[in-house]
């Protein structure tokens, strides 16, 4: 009888990564959602005034919530490698692997290191010039919102992976789902010129429409990742 010591190689930390997944997201959802309040997003079309009046009043949870999101923002990181590693399972090789983790970079430091700066230097000195507030408060929410283009290589990547992948680790529809996700991001890139309206930061299509795409779509990924984990244990256990 053989007695197997050791556990397969990679199962712990990819086990302990899709459980952490949907953690992290959860709370980055409550960070952006009731303590920064970036999402839903406050108006575009207001005056330096009320700009400031919205870090005066929100200042305290701002402060908070953005706090935490730079210590946790890392967690990032962590949920890319794990879709990464399945790209790398993948039979297309590495390369798209690394597209990923690179293009998903590139899109946080707009879309969150950056907001989280601009939100933080206006809640910490909210008596400053109404007119540099106004343009913190432009600046962070255009960054956050706007910047929404740079993940699409990210994300053509993926969608091209799973497509030509043959191991089948995703099913080929979510590749058309990913492909909608970029078609939000292009279209984000249009709140730079709208201050108002369905293309505005706060609108129907540039925004609302790219949140329930993005919904829709994290919620697949947390599933598949799940189904590929089990599928690789029973995999593993067979041999």
């Amino acid at each position: 009888m053989t007695v197997q010591t050791e556990a397969p190689p990679g199962r712990p930390d990819v086990r302990l990564m899709t459980w952490f997944f949907p953690l992290w997201y959860g709370a980055f959802g409550v960070i952006i959602c009731i303590l920064t309040r970036v999402t839903p997003p406050p108006r575009p079309d207001v005056t330096a005034a009320d700009k400031v009046a919205f870090f005066v009043e929100h200042g305290l949870t701002i402060k908070i919530g953005f706090c935490l999101l730079l210590i946790l923002l890392g967690g990032a990181a962590m949920t890319n490698g794990l879709v990464a590693y399945q790209i790398k399972r993948m039979s297309v090789g590495s390369v798209f692997a690394y597209g990923y983790i690179g293009g998903m970079g590139v899109g946080a430091l707009p879309g969150f290191l950056l907001v989280s700066v601009c939100f933080l230097t206006a809640a910490f000195r909210p008596d400053r010039d109404p007119e540099l507030i106004s343009l913190l408060y432009d600046l962070g929410m255009l960054s956050y919102n706007g910047s929404l283009g740079c993940f699409t290589a990210a994300y053509l990547v993926f969608a091209i992976a799973i497509l030509y992948d043959k191991n089948q680790i995703f099913p080929a529809w979510f590749a058309y789902v990913t492909i909608w996700q970029i078609i939000t991001e292009v279209i984000a890139t249009q709140m730079f010129v709208f201050e108002s309206g369905p293309f505005a930061w706060n609108g129907s299509i540039a925004f609302w429409w790219a949140v329930v795409v993005f919904s829709v779509w994290l919620s697949a990924l947390i599933v598949l990742l799940r189904q590929a984990l089990k599928r690789e244990e029973t995999s593993s256990d067979a041999n």
